[in-house]
């Protein structure tokens, strides 16, 4: 993840914004009073660009870390007779 480039605050700071919204499904709001709580003052509107920005960027270095799966599938196939 590089593409932190012109960002103000610290990278962790970011990620932790990103991933609270995403795994609690909390409002912007919340989190903005969430994080104030911590120290960290923010406005809720860069909340939703960083949300916006990063998170496809989170889910693709996730999608890329992932375990491969079998590459053949098998199904056992049942049916019942009425």
């Amino acid at each position: 993840m590089s593409d932190f480039k012109g960002a103000h605050y610290p990278n962790p700071v970011i990620l932790h914004a990103v991933f609270f919204y995403i795994r609690d499904a909390v409002s912007y709001r919340d989190l903005e009073e969430t994080l104030a709580e911590r120290g960290v003052t923010v406005d809720h509107a860069a909340l939703d660009r960083w949300v916006v920005k990063y998170s496809p960027l989170i889910a693709a270095v996730m999608q890329a870390r992932k375990r491969p799966t079998a590459t053949s599938w098998r199904a056992d196939e049942t049916y019942i007779k009425v």
